[in-house]
């Protein structure tokens, strides 16, 4: 029997997919908006099993961060840290965007 991992939502991945689906429906549609969202759904859903499977973040390797991973949804980078069977999704972000700009403006908004 394959055991499975609780996935938990932090406020910044929430954030993250509610920027990016509010973001599609301006500039694209409503209708692609809820594409994204059923395919991040349904790559997020597959963490419960396996979420091991993800490569560890490189960005976080180099910082001695080993538990931080990410699972590839093109173009988005779905990052999360495993504990225990507890698996946390901590954002969700373009991938053609700088990762480091990007944590360093998170910092700043602490």
């Amino acid at each position: 029997m394959t055991e499975t991992y609780e996935v938990l939502w932090s406020r910044s991945a929430l954030k993250d997919l509610d920027e990016i689906l509010e973001y599609l429906a301006e500039e694209a549609s409503i209708e692609r908006a809820m594409e994204v969202y059923e395919g991040l759904r349904r790559n997020i859903a597959t963490l419960k099993i396996h979420p091991r499977r993800c490569r560890r973040v490189p960005e976080f390797r180099r910082l001695g961060l080993e538990e931080h991973r990410e699972l590839l949804s093109p173009p988005y980078r779905i990052f999360f840290r495993l504990r225990g069977r507890t698996l946390l999704l901590l954002g969700i972000l373009d991938s053609r965007r700088d990762l480091e700009e990007l944590l360093v403006q998170r910092a700043l908004e602490l």
